[in-house]
Order: C-alpha cells, then structure tokens, then sequence
C-alpha cells in the first residue's frame, strides 16, 4: 500500500504519511478542540478533492479569501497577502487541488507561508512543497507540527520580519505560540483575535469550541504585544473584518474584556 498524508476529519490537521491511519489526533484531543462525539474519522487529500473545491475571493487589491466548500473541518479562510516583495500565504486550509494552485500561481504564486496557530496546520507541507515555500511557525508550537518533511523555518521571539514591511508577532492568545501577521496598517489575525459579529468589536478565547475564555495573564500579553503597532483594519478567519477602526475596537474590546476580572 502507498503511504498517503491522513488528514483529521474535525480539524483538518494532516499527519504525515503512513499505510494505516493515526490512532488518533493529538490537536483534536487538546482540551481547545474536541473529538468528535461520533469519533475520530480520517480523509485524504485526494478524497477531499473529489467531494470538496476551493474558492478565491479577492478582499481588496492585495489580499484573497481562500475557504473550501463545502465546509470542511473547521472552516477557517486562509488569506493570500499580495505584496511588492512578495506573496504571503496566511494559515492553510486542508483541501488544496489543481485549480487552486493554478489560480494563486496566476496571482504570483508562494513565496512565504505563516501559520497562526496549530489549528489551521492542515496540509501545510503539501502546500509548502507545491509552493516551493517555507513555512513560518513560531519556536513555542514547535511541539505541534505533525510532520517533518517539507521546508519549516521555527522563529523565535516577539517579532520576525518575513519580508520587507511583513511582520509576524506572537502575540499568543490561546496557544502559546500564537502569532499575527501585520503589513501596512492591517491585521491577519486568524482567530488570535476573533472579530465578532457586529465588525465593532472583537473576541479572545482560550477554547472557542469548548467555550473556555482567555485568562487575564494572556489578554494582557495579547495587548501589550500590539502596543505601537499602527493598524486600522483587521482580517480574521472566519470572513469577517473590521475595514476601518480597527485599533480602537481593538483597545475598547481590552478593556470591556478586562473589566470582567474587577
């Protein structure tokens, strides 16, 4: 039998490639996700492609939308940043075919992909190989990369310059190597920072699914990591963004966020 990549039918994480399926998946046991009450079922990447597609929405003249329909796992968008110095792939979803590689290599192509959080790992050596590509993640979630076969470039610290202008800064939140992308005067934010639904305010959860809020400690963390940094939009994963006043949503979605622990 030829091995072949499993990916997590919940959360979309590829594990690398084996003749029999994981006994389990370790994102989704973590206490920030959730095995399926139905248990743990397992896809491949050309199963995905036979029921699944992908769909590029261009946001703005610099950034593409790219979510899988139908949903598929979590459900999250990753994001195509276009820039003078390069193309930046922001977090990964599971399901990657010939159209999609076909349209982004229209669009420039790779040249760098960062990843926010363990969450939205899918398939990110098979789009770091296609791509030719490394992929960025920051050294306090090395423990959660699956696999070692593709081009990972750990970093460290609270800032890493990219390419010229792209900053990635781990600003935590609910793992602790969670990082956010900024560029110009925005945000990619993954769900570090969930944007509610109101485009007025935003979220910080230690588990999403479960229901578990954030910590003090961290809030703090997650603010202070962003002081000085001058932004007024904010993308996050789920499609909803904040186009203009970002920062102050930001700063008053702190103190509302806060003012619980009084």
């Amino acid at each position: 039998m030829i091995p072949e990549s499993f990916i997590c039918t919940t959360c979309g994480t590829g594990y690398a490639p084996a003749t029999e399926a994981p006994a389990g998946c370790a994102v989704c046991e973590d206490e920030r996700q959730y095995v399926n009450p139905r248990g743990q079922s397992w896809t491949t990447r050309k199963q995905l492609n036979r029921t699944h597609k992908n769909i590029l929405d261009k946001v703005n003249d610099s950034l593409y939308a790219i979510y899988t329909t139908p949903s598929f796992a979590i459900g999250q968008c990753a994001h195509l940043l276009r820039t003078p110095h390069g193309n930046i792939l922001w977090d990964c979803i599971a399901n990657l075919d010939n159209s999609t590689t076909e349209l982004i290599a229209k669009l420039g192509g790779i040249q760098k992909i960062a990843i926010s959080h363990p969450h939205y790992y899918t398939t990110m050596a098979e789009w770091s190989r296609i791509f030719n590509a490394p992929v960025y993640i920051h050294q306090r979630d090395a423990h959660w990369v699956p696999r070692s076969d593709f081009d990972l470039r750990l970093w460290d610290g609270l800032k890493k310059e990219i390419l010229p202008g792209i900053t990635l800064i781990n600003s935590a939140g609910h793992f602790d190597g969670g990082a956010i992308l900024h560029y110009d005067q925005l945000l990619l934010v993954g769900d570090i920072i969930q944007v509610a639904p109101d485009l007025k305010t935003v979220g910080f959860m230690y588990s999403y699914p479960n229901y578990i809020p954030l910590n003090k400690k961290s809030i703090l963390h997650l603010q202070a990591s962003l002081n000085g940094v001058s932004f007024d939009a904010m993308y996050g994963a789920f499609g909803r963004y904040i186009t203009r006043g970002a920062r102050q949503a930001f700063d008053y979605s702190v103190e509302r966020y806060l003012s619980i622990f009084e």
